[in-house]
Protein backbone atom coordinates (compact mmCIF):
# COMPACT_ATOMS: atom_id res chain seq x y z
CA UNK A 1 0.00 0.00 0.00
CA UNK A 2 1.22 3.30 -0.48
CA UNK A 3 2.92 5.25 2.31
CA UNK A 4 2.00 8.83 1.09
CA UNK A 5 -0.64 10.74 -0.59
CA UNK A 6 0.66 11.56 -4.25
CA UNK A 7 -0.32 14.38 -6.18
CA UNK A 8 -1.14 13.00 -9.54
CA UNK A 9 -2.58 9.85 -10.79
CA UNK A 10 -1.77 8.19 -14.10
CA UNK A 11 -3.64 5.19 -15.70
CA UNK A 12 -2.66 3.17 -18.85
CA UNK A 13 1.39 2.45 -17.96
CA UNK A 14 2.23 1.61 -21.75
CA UNK A 15 5.20 3.43 -23.50
CA UNK A 16 3.74 6.89 -23.41
CA UNK A 17 1.90 6.89 -19.73
CA UNK A 18 4.95 5.16 -18.52
CA UNK A 19 7.30 8.09 -19.78
CA UNK A 20 4.60 10.49 -19.30
CA UNK A 21 4.46 9.93 -15.59
CA UNK A 22 9.16 10.22 -15.36
CA UNK A 23 8.50 13.31 -17.02
CA UNK A 24 6.31 14.57 -14.46
CA UNK A 25 8.33 12.98 -11.65
CA UNK A 26 11.83 14.98 -13.29
CA UNK A 27 9.98 17.98 -12.14
CA UNK A 28 9.50 17.41 -8.54
CA UNK A 29 6.40 15.76 -8.67
CA UNK A 30 4.89 12.75 -7.34
CA UNK A 31 3.11 10.45 -9.41
CA UNK A 32 0.94 6.71 -8.35
CA UNK A 33 0.35 4.72 -11.27
CA UNK A 34 -2.54 2.20 -12.11
CA UNK A 35 -2.65 -0.78 -14.74
CA UNK A 36 -4.75 -3.71 -15.10
CA UNK A 37 -1.61 -5.52 -16.65
CA UNK A 38 1.03 -6.21 -13.62
CA UNK A 39 3.86 -6.61 -15.23
CA UNK A 40 3.46 -2.80 -17.18
CA UNK A 41 2.44 -1.62 -13.11
CA UNK A 42 5.92 -3.37 -11.31
CA UNK A 43 8.03 -2.11 -14.47
CA UNK A 44 6.76 1.91 -13.31
CA UNK A 45 7.99 1.31 -10.36
CA UNK A 46 11.36 -0.72 -11.31
CA UNK A 47 12.55 1.71 -13.73
CA UNK A 48 11.52 4.32 -12.02
CA UNK A 49 12.88 3.40 -8.69
CA UNK A 50 14.47 7.06 -8.07
CA UNK A 51 11.11 8.33 -8.30
CA UNK A 52 8.24 9.23 -5.92
CA UNK A 53 6.21 6.14 -7.30
CA UNK A 54 3.34 4.17 -6.45
CA UNK A 55 2.13 1.68 -9.06
CA UNK A 56 -0.70 -0.84 -8.24
CA UNK A 57 -3.23 -3.04 -10.20
CA UNK A 58 -5.96 -2.05 -7.48
CA UNK A 59 -8.10 0.88 -8.26
CA UNK A 60 -9.49 1.68 -4.89
CA UNK A 61 -5.49 1.66 -3.71
CA UNK A 62 -4.99 3.76 -6.56
CA UNK A 63 -7.75 6.11 -5.98
CA UNK A 64 -6.64 6.18 -1.98
CA UNK A 65 -3.04 6.87 -2.61
CA UNK A 66 -3.93 10.44 -4.26
CA UNK A 67 -3.83 14.38 -2.58
CA UNK A 68 -7.75 15.08 -2.41
CA UNK A 69 -9.12 16.83 -4.61
CA UNK A 70 -7.48 14.29 -7.06
CA UNK A 71 -6.08 14.62 -10.20
CA UNK A 72 -5.79 11.86 -12.46
CA UNK A 73 -4.66 11.68 -15.92
CA UNK A 74 -4.90 8.34 -18.27
CA UNK A 75 -3.86 7.37 -21.37
CA UNK A 76 -5.96 4.84 -22.86
CA UNK A 77 -7.27 3.38 -26.23
CA UNK A 78 -10.57 5.94 -27.53
CA UNK A 79 -13.65 4.96 -26.88
CA UNK A 80 -15.02 2.34 -25.20
CA UNK A 81 -12.23 2.15 -22.43
CA UNK A 82 -12.31 5.46 -21.98
CA UNK A 83 -15.63 5.18 -20.45
CA UNK A 84 -15.03 1.80 -18.88
CA UNK A 85 -11.91 3.70 -16.41
CA UNK A 86 -14.47 6.83 -15.56
CA UNK A 87 -17.37 4.27 -14.37
CA UNK A 88 -15.25 2.09 -12.66
CA UNK A 89 -13.22 5.32 -10.72
CA UNK A 90 -16.81 6.88 -10.30
CA UNK A 91 -17.65 5.38 -6.71
CA UNK A 92 -14.64 6.22 -5.98
CA UNK A 93 -14.05 10.06 -6.35
CA UNK A 94 -15.12 12.67 -4.62
CA UNK A 95 -16.66 16.42 -5.43
CA UNK A 96 -14.16 18.71 -7.50
CA UNK A 97 -11.89 15.53 -8.33
CA UNK A 98 -10.52 16.23 -11.53
CA UNK A 99 -10.13 13.47 -14.73
CA UNK A 100 -7.57 14.07 -17.27
CA UNK A 101 -8.21 11.95 -20.63
CA UNK A 102 -4.61 12.20 -22.52
CA UNK A 103 -5.71 10.22 -25.27
CA UNK A 104 -6.89 10.87 -28.75
CA UNK A 105 -10.19 10.53 -27.99
CA UNK A 106 -13.11 12.03 -30.82
CA UNK A 107 -14.25 15.71 -29.31
CA UNK A 108 -17.93 14.55 -29.43
CA UNK A 109 -17.09 12.29 -26.95
CA UNK A 110 -15.32 14.71 -24.82
CA UNK A 111 -18.07 16.68 -25.16
CA UNK A 112 -20.32 13.97 -23.69
CA UNK A 113 -18.43 12.95 -21.00
CA UNK A 114 -17.70 16.75 -19.93
CA UNK A 115 -21.57 17.39 -19.24
CA UNK A 116 -22.52 13.87 -17.28
CA UNK A 117 -19.68 14.16 -15.39
CA UNK A 118 -20.32 17.71 -14.49
CA UNK A 119 -23.73 16.95 -13.18
CA UNK A 120 -21.94 14.64 -10.81
CA UNK A 121 -19.28 17.71 -9.37
CA UNK A 122 -16.57 15.89 -11.25
CA UNK A 123 -14.06 17.64 -13.22
CA UNK A 124 -13.23 16.88 -16.84
CA UNK A 125 -10.64 17.78 -19.04
CA UNK A 126 -9.57 16.49 -22.83
CA UNK A 127 -5.78 16.91 -23.43
CA UNK A 128 -3.83 16.21 -26.45
CA UNK A 129 -0.66 15.16 -25.85
CA UNK A 130 1.29 14.92 -29.37
CA UNK A 131 5.37 14.24 -29.43
CA UNK A 132 5.66 10.14 -29.32
CA UNK A 133 7.91 8.14 -26.76
CA UNK A 134 10.39 10.48 -26.72
CA UNK A 135 8.12 13.40 -26.01
CA UNK A 136 6.61 12.26 -23.67
CA UNK A 137 9.49 11.55 -21.90
CA UNK A 138 11.47 15.05 -22.56
CA UNK A 139 8.90 17.40 -23.28
CA UNK A 140 5.73 17.49 -25.53
CA UNK A 141 2.88 19.75 -27.22
CA UNK A 142 0.50 19.43 -24.83
CA UNK A 143 -3.20 21.16 -25.95
CA UNK A 144 -5.54 21.10 -22.89
CA UNK A 145 -9.37 21.90 -22.76
CA UNK A 146 -11.68 22.19 -20.42
CA UNK A 147 -13.10 24.36 -18.27
CA UNK A 148 -10.36 27.20 -17.09
CA UNK A 149 -10.47 26.49 -13.49
CA UNK A 150 -9.54 23.31 -13.63
CA UNK A 151 -6.83 23.92 -15.99
CA UNK A 152 -5.06 26.97 -13.40
CA UNK A 153 -4.81 23.06 -11.04
CA UNK A 154 -2.56 21.47 -13.47
CA UNK A 155 -1.54 24.64 -15.13
CA UNK A 156 2.05 24.28 -13.18
CA UNK A 157 2.75 21.06 -13.89
CA UNK A 158 1.69 20.74 -17.36
CA UNK A 159 3.94 23.92 -18.21
CA UNK A 160 7.14 21.97 -16.51
CA UNK A 161 6.88 18.71 -18.16
CA UNK A 162 5.89 20.45 -21.62
CA UNK A 163 8.56 21.32 -24.50
CA UNK A 164 10.21 24.23 -24.84
CA UNK A 165 11.02 26.91 -27.34
CA UNK A 166 12.89 29.91 -26.77
CA UNK A 167 11.58 29.40 -22.90
CA UNK A 168 8.00 29.23 -23.83
CA UNK A 169 6.09 26.53 -22.60
CA UNK A 170 4.08 24.27 -25.81
CA UNK A 171 1.24 24.26 -23.44
CA UNK A 172 -1.61 26.69 -23.38
CA UNK A 173 -5.50 26.45 -22.21
CA UNK A 174 -7.43 26.64 -25.70
CA UNK A 175 -10.88 26.67 -24.63
CA UNK A 176 -13.76 25.07 -22.97
CA UNK A 177 -15.25 21.69 -23.11
CA UNK A 178 -13.56 19.30 -26.36
CA UNK A 179 -11.25 22.00 -27.19
CA UNK A 180 -8.03 20.53 -26.32
CA UNK A 181 -8.93 17.43 -28.18
CA UNK A 182 -10.05 18.91 -31.28
CA UNK A 183 -6.96 20.87 -31.83
CA UNK A 184 -5.22 17.50 -31.49
CA UNK A 185 -7.62 16.28 -34.38
CA UNK A 186 -6.47 18.53 -36.41
CA UNK A 187 -3.17 18.45 -35.54
CA UNK A 188 -2.87 14.94 -36.65
CA UNK A 189 -5.19 15.58 -39.67
CA UNK A 190 -2.00 17.89 -40.63
CA UNK A 191 0.41 15.26 -40.07
CA UNK A 192 -1.42 12.62 -42.52
CA UNK A 193 -0.94 15.54 -44.94
CA UNK A 194 2.88 16.75 -44.34
CA UNK A 195 3.66 12.52 -44.10
CA UNK A 196 1.73 11.94 -47.47
CA UNK A 197 3.77 14.99 -49.31
CA UNK A 198 6.81 13.91 -47.78
CA UNK A 199 5.83 10.32 -48.67
CA UNK A 200 5.42 11.43 -52.48
CA UNK A 201 8.58 13.90 -52.71
CA UNK A 202 10.49 10.42 -51.96
CA UNK A 203 8.64 8.73 -54.81
CA UNK A 204 9.74 11.21 -57.48
CA UNK A 205 12.97 11.29 -56.32
CA UNK A 206 13.19 7.18 -56.10
CA UNK A 207 11.20 6.78 -59.61
CA UNK A 208 12.06 9.89 -62.06
CA UNK A 209 15.30 10.79 -60.01
CA UNK A 210 16.63 7.71 -59.49
CA UNK A 211 18.34 8.11 -56.48
CA UNK A 212 19.58 5.64 -53.98
CA UNK A 213 18.55 5.91 -50.04
CA UNK A 214 22.22 7.38 -49.53
CA UNK A 215 21.35 10.32 -51.79
CA UNK A 216 17.79 10.28 -50.59
CA UNK A 217 19.46 10.99 -47.29
CA UNK A 218 21.28 13.50 -47.61
CA UNK A 219 18.79 15.63 -49.89
CA UNK A 220 16.47 14.84 -46.96
CA UNK A 221 19.42 16.43 -44.39
CA UNK A 222 19.93 19.13 -46.62
CA UNK A 223 16.49 20.27 -46.84
CA UNK A 224 16.03 20.05 -42.64
CA UNK A 225 18.86 22.51 -42.54
CA UNK A 226 16.66 25.25 -45.03
CA UNK A 227 12.64 26.23 -45.44
CA UNK A 228 11.34 22.72 -44.74
CA UNK A 229 13.33 22.37 -41.15
CA UNK A 230 10.83 20.23 -39.70
CA UNK A 231 10.87 17.08 -37.29
CA UNK A 232 9.07 15.13 -39.95
CA UNK A 233 11.72 15.98 -42.32
CA UNK A 234 14.67 15.03 -39.99
CA UNK A 235 13.14 11.63 -38.98
CA UNK A 236 13.21 11.20 -42.86
CA UNK A 237 16.64 11.82 -43.56
CA UNK A 238 17.21 9.20 -40.28
CA UNK A 239 14.83 6.79 -41.87
CA UNK A 240 16.72 6.66 -45.15
CA UNK A 241 20.06 6.05 -43.29
CA UNK A 242 18.72 2.98 -41.22
CA UNK A 243 20.09 -0.50 -42.03
CA UNK A 244 17.90 -3.95 -41.86
CA UNK A 245 19.29 -5.68 -38.75
CA UNK A 246 18.35 -8.98 -40.57
CA UNK A 247 19.24 -8.71 -43.82
CA UNK A 248 22.06 -5.65 -44.04
CA UNK A 249 19.72 -3.99 -46.35
CA UNK A 250 18.37 0.15 -46.09
CA UNK A 251 15.05 -0.97 -43.86
CA UNK A 252 12.86 1.33 -45.12
CA UNK A 253 13.28 -0.90 -48.66
CA UNK A 254 12.35 -3.83 -46.43
CA UNK A 255 8.85 -2.44 -45.10
CA UNK A 256 5.80 -3.48 -46.55
CA UNK A 257 4.27 -0.14 -48.44
CA UNK A 258 0.68 -0.49 -46.53
CA UNK A 259 0.17 2.41 -44.13
CA UNK A 260 -2.17 1.79 -41.37
CA UNK A 261 -4.13 4.59 -39.49
CA UNK A 262 -5.72 5.10 -35.75
CA UNK A 263 -8.63 7.24 -37.44
CA UNK A 264 -7.82 11.10 -36.13
CA UNK A 265 -6.94 11.70 -39.74
CA UNK A 266 -10.45 10.20 -40.82
CA UNK A 267 -12.32 12.33 -38.05
CA UNK A 268 -10.51 15.37 -39.34
CA UNK A 269 -11.99 14.96 -42.67
CA UNK A 270 -15.37 14.06 -41.46
CA UNK A 271 -15.42 16.94 -39.43
CA UNK A 272 -14.14 19.40 -42.00
CA UNK A 273 -17.40 18.40 -44.56
CA UNK A 274 -19.86 18.61 -41.69
CA UNK A 275 -18.28 22.48 -41.24
CA UNK A 276 -18.27 22.33 -44.78
CA UNK A 277 -14.92 23.90 -44.92
CA UNK A 278 -12.38 22.10 -47.84
CA UNK A 279 -9.29 20.38 -46.54
CA UNK A 280 -8.17 18.82 -49.72
CA UNK A 281 -4.76 17.69 -48.77
CA UNK A 282 -5.79 15.93 -45.75
CA UNK A 283 -8.50 14.33 -47.20
CA UNK A 284 -6.31 12.57 -50.34
CA UNK A 285 -3.88 11.86 -47.87
CA UNK A 286 -6.56 10.03 -45.73
CA UNK A 287 -7.77 8.15 -49.31
CA UNK A 288 -4.20 7.61 -50.06
CA UNK A 289 -4.00 5.29 -46.56
CA UNK A 290 -6.81 3.57 -47.59
CA UNK A 291 -5.46 3.09 -51.41
CA UNK A 292 -2.51 1.52 -50.07
CA UNK A 293 -4.14 -1.46 -48.19
CA UNK A 294 -5.06 -2.19 -51.74
CA UNK A 295 -1.79 -4.84 -52.17
CA UNK A 296 -2.87 -7.48 -53.99
CA UNK A 297 -4.85 -5.50 -56.18
CA UNK A 298 -2.63 -2.76 -56.67
CA UNK A 299 0.08 -5.44 -57.83
CA UNK A 300 -2.72 -6.89 -59.98
CA UNK A 301 -3.39 -3.29 -61.80
CA UNK A 302 0.06 -2.89 -62.37
CA UNK A 303 0.03 -5.77 -64.52
CA UNK A 304 -2.69 -4.63 -66.96
CA UNK A 305 -2.88 -0.75 -66.41
CA UNK A 306 -0.11 0.96 -68.24
CA UNK A 307 2.08 3.72 -67.00
CA UNK A 308 2.89 6.47 -70.02
CA UNK A 309 5.18 5.69 -72.54
CA UNK A 310 6.71 9.29 -72.23
CA UNK A 311 9.32 9.39 -69.72
CA UNK A 312 11.84 12.30 -68.70
CA UNK A 313 15.56 11.76 -67.96
CA UNK A 314 15.31 14.16 -65.18
CA UNK A 315 18.23 16.44 -64.11
CA UNK A 316 18.69 15.44 -60.34
CA UNK A 317 19.81 19.11 -59.24
CA UNK A 318 16.88 20.41 -60.95
CA UNK A 319 14.60 18.10 -59.49
CA UNK A 320 15.13 18.50 -55.81
CA UNK A 321 15.46 22.37 -56.45
CA UNK A 322 11.82 22.08 -57.45
CA UNK A 323 10.84 19.37 -55.24
CA UNK A 324 11.79 21.24 -52.09
CA UNK A 325 9.31 24.33 -53.41
CA UNK A 326 6.87 22.09 -54.08
CA UNK A 327 7.09 20.80 -50.48
CA UNK A 328 6.94 23.94 -49.24
CA UNK A 329 4.67 25.19 -50.84
CA UNK A 330 2.25 22.09 -50.16
CA UNK A 331 3.39 22.33 -46.66
CA UNK A 332 2.12 25.74 -46.35
CA UNK A 333 -1.59 24.88 -47.50
CA UNK A 334 -1.54 22.00 -45.46
CA UNK A 335 -1.30 24.55 -42.30
CA UNK A 336 -3.73 26.88 -43.94
CA UNK A 337 -6.59 24.14 -44.19
CA UNK A 338 -5.54 22.85 -40.51
CA UNK A 339 -5.71 26.28 -39.30
CA UNK A 340 -8.99 27.54 -41.58
CA UNK A 341 -10.62 24.44 -40.14
CA UNK A 342 -9.96 25.41 -36.46
CA UNK A 343 -11.10 29.29 -37.34
CA UNK A 344 -14.65 27.80 -38.22
CA UNK A 345 -14.55 25.11 -35.45
CA UNK A 346 -13.64 27.50 -33.17
CA UNK A 347 -17.03 29.66 -34.07
CA UNK A 348 -19.45 27.04 -34.39
CA UNK A 349 -18.31 25.51 -31.24
CA UNK A 350 -17.83 28.50 -29.35
CA UNK A 351 -13.95 27.38 -28.24
CA UNK A 352 -12.94 30.96 -28.57
CA UNK A 353 -9.60 29.40 -30.04
CA UNK A 354 -6.44 32.04 -30.19
CA UNK A 355 -4.74 30.76 -33.48
CA UNK A 356 -1.92 32.52 -32.37
CA UNK A 357 -1.17 30.08 -29.79
CA UNK A 358 -2.28 27.34 -31.42
CA UNK A 359 0.66 27.73 -33.77
CA UNK A 360 2.85 28.53 -30.65
CA UNK A 361 2.33 25.49 -28.82
CA UNK A 362 2.98 23.64 -31.72
CA UNK A 363 6.50 24.77 -32.69
CA UNK A 364 8.22 22.21 -30.22
CA UNK A 365 7.28 19.08 -28.79
CA UNK A 366 5.09 17.66 -31.28
CA UNK A 367 5.28 15.60 -34.23
CA UNK A 368 4.25 18.96 -37.04
CA UNK A 369 6.42 21.11 -35.11
CA UNK A 370 8.44 23.28 -38.23
CA UNK A 371 10.32 26.11 -38.56
CA UNK A 372 7.07 27.32 -40.53
CA UNK A 373 5.72 27.61 -37.48
CA UNK A 374 6.88 30.79 -36.24
CA UNK A 375 5.98 32.60 -38.97
CA UNK A 376 2.54 30.93 -38.59
CA UNK A 377 2.30 32.10 -35.20
CA UNK A 378 3.41 35.71 -35.82
CA UNK A 379 0.64 36.08 -39.28
CA UNK A 380 -1.97 34.97 -36.68
CA UNK A 381 -0.31 37.13 -33.55
CA UNK A 382 -0.80 40.17 -36.12
CA UNK A 383 -4.51 39.28 -37.65
CA UNK A 384 -6.12 37.18 -34.78
CA UNK A 385 -9.31 37.15 -37.42
CA UNK A 386 -7.73 36.38 -40.16
CA UNK A 387 -10.00 33.56 -42.28
CA UNK A 388 -6.91 31.79 -44.33
CA UNK A 389 -3.61 31.72 -44.11
CA UNK A 390 -3.35 32.13 -47.52
CA UNK A 391 -5.01 35.60 -47.58
CA UNK A 392 -1.89 36.77 -45.43
CA UNK A 393 0.70 39.07 -47.40
CA UNK A 394 3.99 36.94 -46.09
CA UNK A 395 2.67 33.59 -47.02
CA UNK A 396 1.10 34.94 -50.08
CA UNK A 397 4.50 35.62 -50.82
CA UNK A 398 6.25 32.71 -50.28
CA UNK A 399 3.54 30.46 -52.26
CA UNK A 400 3.87 32.75 -55.08
CA UNK A 401 7.82 32.41 -54.88
CA UNK A 402 8.09 28.37 -54.61
CA UNK A 403 4.46 28.02 -57.07
CA UNK A 404 7.20 27.55 -60.07
CA UNK A 405 8.77 24.48 -58.58
CA UNK A 406 5.00 22.95 -57.62
CA UNK A 407 4.28 23.30 -61.36
CA UNK A 408 6.88 21.93 -62.47
CA UNK A 409 6.54 18.78 -60.14
CA UNK A 410 3.52 18.30 -60.79
CA UNK A 411 3.96 18.11 -64.57
CA UNK A 412 7.03 15.66 -63.77
CA UNK A 413 4.81 13.28 -62.15
CA UNK A 414 1.68 13.34 -64.21
CA UNK A 415 4.31 13.00 -67.42
CA UNK A 416 5.97 9.18 -65.37
CA UNK A 417 2.50 8.10 -63.88
CA UNK A 418 3.58 8.53 -60.43
CA UNK A 419 1.11 9.48 -58.28
CA UNK A 420 1.18 12.39 -56.48
CA UNK A 421 -2.20 12.38 -55.27
CA UNK A 422 -1.62 15.30 -51.88
CA UNK A 423 0.74 17.48 -53.63
CA UNK A 424 -1.92 18.13 -56.81
CA UNK A 425 -4.88 18.88 -54.44
CA UNK A 426 -2.70 21.52 -52.56
CA UNK A 427 -1.65 23.29 -55.83
CA UNK A 428 -5.75 22.38 -56.79
CA UNK A 429 -6.46 24.48 -53.34
CA UNK A 430 -4.09 27.09 -54.21
CA UNK A 431 -5.63 27.34 -57.96
CA UNK A 432 -9.22 27.59 -56.59
CA UNK A 433 -8.90 29.47 -53.71
CA UNK A 434 -7.20 32.12 -55.70
CA UNK A 435 -10.04 32.38 -58.57
CA UNK A 436 -12.26 35.06 -58.69
CA UNK A 437 -14.81 33.22 -60.80
CA UNK A 438 -15.38 28.79 -60.71
CA UNK A 439 -17.61 26.81 -62.76
CA UNK A 440 -19.87 26.57 -59.73
CA UNK A 441 -22.35 28.19 -61.76
CA UNK A 442 -22.27 24.82 -64.13
CA UNK A 443 -22.85 22.82 -61.46
CA UNK A 444 -25.36 25.15 -59.81
CA UNK A 445 -27.50 25.41 -63.30
CA UNK A 446 -27.09 21.21 -63.52
CA UNK A 447 -28.84 20.75 -60.13
CA UNK A 448 -31.94 23.38 -60.75
CA UNK A 449 -32.14 21.48 -64.27
CA UNK A 450 -32.58 17.64 -62.92
CA UNK A 451 -33.94 18.83 -59.48
CA UNK A 452 -35.26 22.38 -59.05
CA UNK A 453 -32.92 23.07 -56.63
CA UNK A 454 -32.68 26.84 -57.78
CA UNK A 455 -30.07 29.47 -58.03
CA UNK A 456 -28.22 32.92 -57.46
CA UNK A 457 -28.31 35.37 -59.88
CA UNK A 458 -25.47 37.67 -60.72
CA UNK A 459 -27.63 40.63 -61.58
CA UNK A 460 -30.30 40.39 -58.70
CA UNK A 461 -30.54 38.87 -55.24
CA UNK A 462 -32.74 35.67 -54.89
CA UNK A 463 -32.90 32.36 -55.35
CA UNK A 464 -34.44 31.69 -59.20
CA UNK A 465 -35.91 28.63 -60.50
CA UNK A 466 -35.69 27.72 -64.49
CA UNK A 467 -38.32 25.86 -66.78
CA UNK A 468 -34.94 24.15 -68.48
CA UNK A 469 -35.81 22.99 -72.30
CA UNK A 470 -35.73 19.31 -71.58
CA UNK A 471 -35.99 17.18 -74.43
Amino acid sequence: MAEQQYEYGMIGLGTMGRNLVYNICDHGFSVAGLDTDKAKADALVKEGSAYKLFSTTDAQAFVSALKQPRVIMFLVPAGAAVDSVINELKPMLSPEDLLMDCGNSHFTDTDRRTDALAKENLHFMGVGVSGGESGARFGPSIMPGGALVAYKRVASMLEAVSAKVNGDPCVAYLGPRSAGHYVKMVHNGIEYGIMQLISEAYNILKTSGRMSNNELQQTFAKWNEGILQSFLIEITADIFGQADDLTGNSLVDMILDSARQKGTGQWTSQNAMDLQTPIPTIDIAVTTRDLSAFKEQRVQAGKILQAPAHTLDSNKAALVQALEQALYFAMITAYAQGMSLLQKASSVYKYDLKIDEVAKIWRGGCIIRAALLEDIRAVYAAQPDLSNLLLSEVFAQKLNGAQEGMRSTVVTAVKQGIPAPALMASLAYFDGYRSGWMPANLIQAQRDYFGAHTYERTDSKGFFHTQWNHK
